[in-house]
């Protein structure tokens, strides 16, 4: 048997997951509309399908999403994915770097002072090709 989607909660699910107020949704609908009129539309089981279609366009959201979203087995999806224990998840933060920073600090000071030294040894060369222009 096919699980009932309640199409109403999931319309409010995902317009707070926009952080869209109803009295927003509501103008974006029409002059017909109003965040009471909202409020009741996200208590009914089933939503028409052109009406449907034009709050998935506004949330922006497929209808597919609306129509089959079930928190209950979103739940479980991301419970399973945390409390896997085969690294699958691409979720895990290595606290421990490879390398130490601080060294890394010094070697990024150190060829700050290579470049400042190469840049010195340039402008001592123009300055001598001067001389030796103002010398002729």
């Amino acid at each position: 048997m096919k699980e009932k989607i309640h199409h109403g909660r999931n319309v409010k699910r995902f317009r707070e997951m926009m952080g869209i107020k109803q009295e927003v949704l509501a103008f974006e609908l029409g002059e017909d509309w109003s965040q009471k009129k909202i409020s009741l539309l996200e208590q009914k089981e089933e939503i028409e399908e052109e009406l449907l279609r034009q709050v998935a366009e506004i949330l922006k959201v497929p209808v597919e999403a609306i129509k089959n979203f079930n928190e209950e087995k979103a739940v479980n999806i991301i419970s399973n994915s945390f409390t896997s224990h085969d690294n699958a998840t691409g979720l895990i933060y290595n606290h421990n770097p490879t390398f130490n920073p601080i060294d890394k600090l010094i070697e990024s000071l150190e060829e700050n002072k290579r470049l400042y030294e190469r840049l010195l040894e340039s402008e001592r060369e123009k300055v001598e090709i001067m001389k030796k222009m103002l010398e002729k």
